[in-house]
């Protein structure tokens, strides 16, 4: 009776151990893994046993700053089973990963900023605490999207930071409750009239929406002065995955940026 009773609080009781099988995996694609279910010290009664896609994102209010874990996609592997003392239980899986999963690994190196994995839940009949595993997933680019980021390092756009935020993209179609900025330095050329340059990709089975969003220095403030926060433009443009290397992207990303970084008047 006493082992039953240490097992509802986590002691001696069932353990799940959680791993993938893909070093890594890109937007569209399915995560393979498997869960590893093992038997404590008593009969133990599982509820459920599920699977989870996880991304930490910034929240959108500027007077309360916060983050939080967002899920974006689960899966049940089991319910309603009974797990003996020791027994060992072996459970492969696949979660399709939405084709706007956000990027955390670029050429297998982790993109800085980014909390993207898989967390496995085990839900224990009468237990106070419920084995919970996480594991980080690298999420390389798609093709198109690989394609747009080295367009901005050929141009001499630099990576600073990777961002994910909570809310949606205007005049973009969207499917999940977040978006990710990935930002670059500017060049050179384009450093004095620009502050920052972000781009956000939305994709879909057949093409890739690519959202740019420029921050441009302000010579003079309507408020008086000089400098201030900068104004912001964004640009939209669509990459047909099948006609992705007919283009040539390094020029007309250079176009637009050259477009927006024109002067319009005294407050720009």
């Amino acid at each position: 009776m006493f082992q039953k009773v240490l097992a509802t609080f986590g002691s001696g009781g069932a353990k799940i151990d959680a791993r993938l099988l893909d070093r890594t995996v890109s937007p569209g694609r399915p995560l393979r893994g498997e869960v590893l279910l093992l038997g404590g010290e008593v009969d133990q009664e599982i509820n459920g046993l599920s699977v989870k896609l996880l991304a930490r994102v910034t929240l959108p209010d500027e007077r309360r700053p916060g983050v939080e874990d967002l899920e974006f996609g689960t899966q049940q592997l089991a319910g309603n089973e009974r797990i003996g003392p020791g027994q060992q239980v072996r459970i492969p899986f696949e979660v399709a990963l939405p084709w706007e999963t956000p990027i955390s690994s670029v050429f297998g190196k982790p993109l800085n900023g980014m909390a993207v994995g898989l967390q496995t839940s085990l839900d224990i009949a009468n237990s106070v605490t419920d084995p919970v595993d996480v594991d980080a997933a690298a999420i390389e680019p798609l093709p198109a999207q690989k394609r747009i980021l080295d367009a901005f390092s050929r141009i001499g756009f630099v990576f600073r930071e990777a961002v994910l935020e909570r809310g949606r993209v205007d005049g973009a179609v969207q499917q999940l409750p977040f978006f990710q900025e990935i930002r670059f330095t500017p060049s050179p050329r384009f450093a004095p009239v620009f502050t920052s340059v972000a781009v956000t990709f939305l994709s879909s089975p057949s093409e890739t929406q690519v959202v740019l969003e420029v921050t441009k220095r302000v010579r003079v403030s309507k408020s008086g002065g000089f400098g201030g926060r900068g104004q912001e433009f964004l640009g939209l443009f669509k990459v047909d995955h099948a006609a992705l290397e007919r283009v040539k992207w390094e020029p007309q990303l250079e176009g637009w940026l050259h477009e927006v970084a024109k002067a319009r008047g005294i407050f720009d």
